[in-house]
């Protein structure tokens, strides 16, 4: 190249070019102001914003090594005076805004503040004016306080298609701890004085005419000592029992009063058999057929052992029948649970004198209403147990004291007649 002036494309005059070597190259002046000229390193150390090869910094390319000079691909570049860098290093943004402090005066923004530098690796960035700082991807943003803890909502139970169920008093009971044991209440106990008055009727007109209320007695206590120990519904074991109580009143008629053990002892030994061997043919875990066998054979004895009645003296069963409703009524009264059984006990003794005296039994009546009246209050105790349900008040509460007082309407009679 010469150092003469020259005109360029647009018929300019240009001054001389100069010319310098450096390391055995020709570098132009104008070249050089555009291309800074690179600087050496001692082999292993980078520049701030530089990195030799494989040690690049955050942002920049690496250095490549040839012939012993070093070359950075990530290096910055200048455009008309004025530095950007291509990377993130030394960014227009790459610091954080200038701190205002007080007096007007502007102090440099802090080192590694958002958007700006990493943080050398092991060290975490602080910022002044900044309590609690997170660095993330190279940042540190500001970390805002946690929102206060909402308190626990309330607990809400399963979605139902049908919605909350009515609460029963089983379950009322379970949740507050108490008792198993719920009594049948008034209503129950005067379904029972109406059916027991409907015997002593029946047993003052006719023995057929005592039949009729003693087949609804033995219906209802077959199907109430299914539901009493949870089994329903119990199509085939409530037919079965009750089938026994009509076989018994059956066969008591058939052989009469005189022949009335025989026949429902004998009644109360075949329908165990029977339902021993249907037991058997069930396809059903063992567990669950001798629970069945258990219920059904319990259930047949308590309707066949209600024939009873049939059985006994028609006297003995007036004095019975409405002892049973008097000490039933008493016992359904709200008093604490002894002096409502010492007051049933009473008021059947009483009622077995008054219904005595309306007989020919007399005042011996006292000691039959005392045994039916014992007995009534033990049905009436089992149809209570074990967190009872409505269903179940209404059918063993109801049957139960009666069916329990037969055997000894049908033995006091006996021996007090």
């Amino acid at each position: 190249m010469s150092n003469e002036p020259y005109e360029d494309e647009y018929g300019q005059q240009q001054p001389p070019q100069q010319t310098q070597q450096w390391q055995g190259q020709t570098w132009d002046t104008q070249v050089q102001s555009t291309y800074p000229q690179p600087q050496e390193f001692e082999p292993g150390q980078a520049a701030y914003g530089q990195a030799a090869y494989g040690q690049s910094a955050y942002g920049q390319g690496p250095v490549s090594q040839t012939g012993g000079d070093q070359q950075a691909y990530g290096d910055q570049q200048a455009y008309g005076g004025d530095q950007q860098s291509y990377g993130y290093g030394q960014a227009p943004y790459g610091h954080g805004p200038a701190v205002q402090a007080p007096g007007g005066q502007t102090t440099p923004p802090p080192a590694h503040a958002a958007y700006g530098e990493p943080a050398p690796y092991g060290q975490a960035p602080h910022s002044p004016g900044v309590d609690q700082q997170t660095q993330v991807f190279g940042t540190v943003a500001s970390a805002q306080p946690l929102p206060a803890a909402e308190p626990e909502a309330a607990a809400y139970g399963p979605a139902t298609v049908t919605g909350n169920p009515r609460v029963t008093d089983a379950q009322r009971a379970r949740a507050e701890g108490r008792s198993p044991i719920i009594e049948p209440g008034m209503q129950p106990a005067a379904l029972t004085a109406l059916l027991g008055l409907l015997l002593a009727g029946g047993a003052a007109v006719g023995q057929y005419a005592l039949l009729v209320p003693l087949v609804l007695l033995q219906a209802v206590t077959a199907a109430g000592w299914f539901r009493l120990n949870g089994m329903w519904p119990a199509r085939q074991g409530i037919a079965l029992a009750f089938a026994g109580g009509l076989a018994a009143d059956a066969a008591l008629l058939v052989t009469g009063r005189e022949n009335a053990p025989a026949a429902i002892l004998g009644t109360l030994g075949v329908w165990v058999l029977l339902t021993l061997v249907l037991q058997l043919r069930s396809h059903a875990a063992p567990d669950e057929r001798m629970y069945g066998l258990m219920a059904t054979v319990a259930s047949a004895a308590l309707a066949i052992v209600a024939t009873g009645h049939l059985a006994a003296d028609p006297d003995a069963v007036t004095v019975g029948a409405v002892a049973v409703a008097v000490a039933v009524l008493a016992r359904a009264l709200p008093l604490p649970t002894p002096a409502s059984v010492a007051v049933a006990l009473l008021a059947a003794a009483g009622a077995g004198i008054a219904a005595g005296g309306m007989t020919d039994m007399g005042s011996k009546g006292a000691f039959l209403g005392l045994g039916a009246g014992v007995c009534a209050l033990v049905g009436h105790r089992v149809a209570s147990y074990d967190y009872p349900s409505r269903f179940v008040h209404m059918t063993a509460g109801v049957a139960l004291p009666l069916a329990a007082a037969a055997p000894a309407v049908y033995l006091l009679g006996r021996v007090v007649g």
